[in-house]
């Protein structure tokens, strides 16, 4: 039997993203590229079991000159978003920032010790990430995309 929960989770989360990928696409990035704040970019993953192109809409809490700091919090859920299992297998993913070009990056998943060092700047950026990390058990995971080849 289905977990409903997960499910309308599921449907919930590829609903936002779609109508968040529309919003950029139809206005050409002028709206949308921001989020509670935060700067929103477009992320594509390789299917970790399809091998094809996955692409979601996430915010930016933390903008470190060319590399950028996400979060895999899915809201809190007790499960990770699938764009980061897609990323532990395939690290090298694009992003396109601001509905600008696209650029290949490699993504990092933060040790222990580097989110212990960089949670404070994620939540200060936007705390409600920091009610998402009461709302499950697992550890929610960070994850440093950088320019590829650096």
């Amino acid at each position: 039997m289905p977990d409903v929960r997960r499910t309308a989770t599921d449907l919930y989360l590829k609903t936002v993203t779609t109508l968040h990928r529309t919003l950029l696409d139809v206005t050409a990035g002028r709206v949308g590229t921001r989020f509670k704040n935060m700067p929103t970019l477009t992320l594509t993953t390789t299917g970790r079991c399809s091998g094809l192109p996955r692409t979601v809409v996430l915010t930016v809490p933390v903008v470190d000159g060319d590399s950028y700091l996400i979060v895999a919090s899915r809201g809190g859920d007790d499960i990770s978003p699938d764009w980061f299992h897609n990323l532990r297998a395939h690290p090298e993913v694009e992003v396109s920032f601001q509905h600008g070009p696209t650029r290949p990056m490699t993504a990092h998943v933060l040790t222990a010790a580097e989110r212990g060092r960089r949670w404070p700047e994620v939540v200060a950026a936007y705390p409600g990430y920091e009610t998402y990390q009461k709302r499950t058990t697992r550890r929610i995971p960070l994850v440093l995309l950088t320019p590829h080849g650096i």
